[in-house]
C-alpha cells in the first residue's frame, strides 16, 4: 500500500492556483504509526504531542479546529476497507494564513511526520 505523509508539490501548486479567496477548510484523514521508533510512544500519543505544540501556531493565524474524532462505522463503502484512526477538520481564514502557519519558524511539522503511518489532507470548499 502506498502511503502519503508529505505534500505533493504539483498538487500543492494546483491548490495554490485554484483556492481563491475566503476561508480554507481542510479535511485531515490520519493513520497513526503503531509505535514511533524514536520515542517508543504510540503514533496517537505522538500526534497529540504535535497538536499540543501546533496549537499556538493555529492561534497565531486565527485558525479553528472544527472537528476532531474517529470514524466508527462504514455505512457506504467496502466493509473490508480499514477505517482511518482520526479525522480532523480545520479552517483557516485564507490560503495565506494556511501557508504562513506552515512556514512559521519552529512549526512542528516533524512531529506530525514522526507520528503518522499514512494521511490525506484534502481541501474542501462549500458549494
Amino acid at each position: 500500500m502506498e502511503t502519503y505523509i508529505n505534500p505533493n508539490p504539483k498538487q500543492f501548486q494546483r491548490f495554490k492556483e485554484e483556492v481563491g479567496d475566503g476561508p480554507v477548510t481542510m479535511l485531515n484523514l490520519l493513520k497513526y504509526k503503531a509505535v514511533v521508533e524514536e520515542t517508543g510512544k504510540s503514533g496517537k500519543e505522538a500526534y497529540n504531542e504535535y497538536l499540543n505544540t501546533a496549537k499556538s501556531f493555529l492561534e497565531n493565524v486565527n485558525a479553528k479546529v472544527l472537528f476532531v474524532g474517529s470514524p466508527k462505522h462504514m455505512l457506504i463503502g467496502p466493509v473490508e476497507e480499514e477505517l482511518w484512526d482520526a479525522i480532523i477538520i480545520g479552517q483557516y481564514n485564507s490560503f495565506a494564513d494556511f501557508v504562513r502557519m506552515g512556514k512559521a519558524e519552529g512549526y512542528p511539522y516533524h512531529l506530525r511526520v514522526r507520528a503518522l503511518q499514512n494521511s490525506r489532507l484534502i481541501h474542501c470548499k462549500s458549494n
